[in-house]
Formats: C-alpha cells, structure tokens, sequence
C-alpha cells in the first residue's frame, strides 16, 4: 500500500519534530557553539529569549496530541 505525498510529509514532519525533541540531540545541539547561548548578552534579549520559551511550554502543553507524537 502506497501512502500519498501528504502522508509522507506529515510522517516526515513529525519524524523530525521527534528527533528535534530528543534529549540526545538537544545534548548535541547545545554543545554546538552556534546553538550555544553567550552569557553575556544584553537584558532585553535575555528577556526576549524567556519569553519565548514560556510560549512554547505553554503551546506544547496545550497541544496533547503532539505531545504524544513525539
């Protein structure tokens, strides 16, 4: 049975938003010094950068479905 190009996508997505999610690779991605976060940076974007995560916990925390996904 062959699945169709939209399917295909979606299980692509949600393969790399799994992967992306991975404590494995968070480890590794912190490590990078491209994703590595300057400590020195100015307040505002400290704040900016808190903010931001507080979005996405609470998106995450209000979308189970994804949440089992990955």
């Amino acid at each position: 049975m062959t699945r169709n190009n939209g399917d295909s996508r979606e299980g692509l997505a949600a393969d790399i938003r799994r992967q992306f999610g991975n404590e494995a690779t968070t480890r590794f991605l912190r490590a990078l010094p491209a994703f590595r976060m300057e400590a020195d940076i100015p307040d505002h974007f400290r704040e900016l950068l808190d903010r931001l995560d507080g979005i996405e916990a609470s998106t995450a925390g209000a979308n189970p479905a994804r949440k089992r996904r990955q």
